[in-house]
C-alpha cells in the first residue's frame, strides 16, 4: 500500500531540510537497529546507518521514534527536525539524557480512568510533559459509563487544556477525540487506563489487543508493547504508548509553568520575586491555599515537580561539563602531538 506522504503530515517545514538525492518516509514503529517507514512505495523496514546508530549512543533523543520523519536511501541516515516532541528523562538510574516517546503530534491525550479514581498528580505530571512538547494537551477520562466523573476537581488540576469523560464502551466522547485529516494525537497514561481500548474504538475495529484489570489495584497489564503509528479512517492518525511506569522530567520549566500556570499567576503577586512558597511573608501563594482558593495538594504537587526538574537540570549541566573536559583533553592530546619535534 503506498502512502500519499501530504496525507501522513509532510509538509514545507520538513521538506526544507530534506537533503537532496533522500526520500522523506514517516516512522510507524522502531525497533532495534531499524524502524517500518511509511512511504510513497508502501510501509518498509529500514535499518539505522553506522553513523545515526554512533550519533545516539551519545544522545539518545537523536534515535528515530514513532511520528518522526526521516531521510533514507538503503538505510535511515538522519531523523529531520521535530515540529513537537514529548521527552522524558532517560529511565535508567542515573541517566541525565531524554528518550523520546513520540514526535510531531498536534494533540497529546492524557488517558486517565474514572475507575479507581483519577490521580490528579499523575495527571498534572503528563500535563507538563504534554506542555512542553509544543503540542495540545487534552485530559480524557475513560470509562466514564462505569462512574460518575467531576470534571471540575480534575480541570483545577489541568487549567488550560480540554477536559473530556469519554465511554469506549457507549461511544460517549468518542467524535471530539478524533483526529482530523493529516492530524496526529498520541495516548499517554498508564498501563489499564483504557489507552488500546479507545484506539480501537475511534478505529471501529481491533487494531490493538487489550487486556483485563485487576481488580485489586484497577492496574491492567502492558498489551500495547512499543509504540505504534496508526491510521484511523478519516486520515487521522493515533499512536498508542505502552503503559509509562516512570514519567521522569526532563528539561520541562516551561511545561511546568504551564502545567501550573495558577500557581505562577499567583506567584506574581508575592511580596518577594524570589519567594519559593515555604513560609516567606507576603506570599499570595499561602494566603490562596489559607483562604481555599488553591488545594494545598496542589502546591505540594507543584513543589515536587519543581525539585525533581531542578534535580534533572543539575544532572543535565554536570554530564555536559564532563562531555566538554573530555573533548578538551581529546583537543590538548592532539595538539601535543603535533607540537612535538
Amino acid at each position: 500500500m503506498a502512502f500519499s506522504l501530504s496525507s501522513l503530515g509532510f509538509d514545507a517545514f520538513f521538506s526544507d531540510s530534506l537533503e537532496p538525492g533522500r526520500t522523506a518516509g514517516r516512522v510507524s514503529r522502531v525497533d532495534r537497529g531499524a524502524c517500518d517507514v511509511l512511504t510513497e512505495d508502501g510501509e518498509r523496514r529500514i535499518p539505522w546507518s553506522g553513523t545515526l546508530t554512533r550519533a545516539a549512543s551519545q544522545d539518545p533523543v537523536a534515535l528515530p521514534c514513532t511520528g518522526d520523519w526521516v531521510s533514507f536511501d538503503t538505510a535511515v541516515r538522519g531523523v529531520l527536525p521535530r515540529r513537537t516532541s514529548i521527552v522524558r528523562a532517560g529511565v535508567r538510574p542515573g541517566d541525565s539524557r531524554g528518550q523520546v516517546l513520540a514526535a510531531n503530534v498536534d494533540v497529546v491525550h492524557i488517558v486517565e480512568p474514572a475507575v479507581p479514581e483519577p490521580d490528579l498528580g499523575r495527571i498534572e505530571r503528563l500535563l507538563a510533559l504534554a506542555w512542553e512538547s509544543g503540542a495540545r494537551p487534552v485530559v480524557v477520562v475513560t470509562k466514564a459509563d462505569l462512574a460518575e466523573v467531576d470534571l471540575d476537581r480534575i480541570a483545577s488540576a489541568a487549567p488550560g487544556a480540554e477536559v473530556l469523560a469519554v465511554s469506549s464502551s457507549t461511544g460517549e466522547g468518542l467524535d471530539a477525540l478524533r483526529p482530523g485529516p493529516g492530524e496526529t494525537a498520541v495516548l499517554l497514561g498508564r498501563s489499564g487506563a483504557g489507552k488500546s481500548t479507545l484506539v480501537n474504538a475511534l478505529a471501529g475495529g481491533e487494531l490493538m489487543a487489550t487486556g483485563e484489570v485487576r481488580e485489586a489495584d484497577g492496574r491492567g497489564r502492558h498489551t500495547t508493547v512499543h509504540r505504534e503509528l496508526l491510521l484511523l479512517p478519516g486520515g487521522g492518525m493515533v499512536i498508542d504508548t505502552p503503559g509509562l511506569r516512570g514519567i521522569g522530567l526532563h528539561d520541562a520549566d516551561e511545561g511546568l509553568s504551564l502545567a501550573f500556570s495558577d500557581v505562577e499567576e499567583l506567584a506574581e503577586g508575592c511580596r518577594f520575586s524570589d519567594c519559593v512558597h515555604q513560609d516567606e511573608p507576603g506570599c499570595a501563594v499561602l494566603a490562596a491555599v489559607a483562604a481555599g482558593e488553591l488545594p494545598e495538594r496542589r502546591l505540594a504537587s507543584w513543589r515536587k515537580l519543581r525539585r525533581e526538574a531542578a534535580w534533572a537540570a543539575s544532572r543535565t549541566d554536570a554530564r555536559l561539563r564532563a562531555e566538554r573536559n573530555r573533548q578538551w583533553k581529546i583537543i590538548h592530546r592532539s595538539m601535543r602531538g603535533r607540537n612535538r619535534p
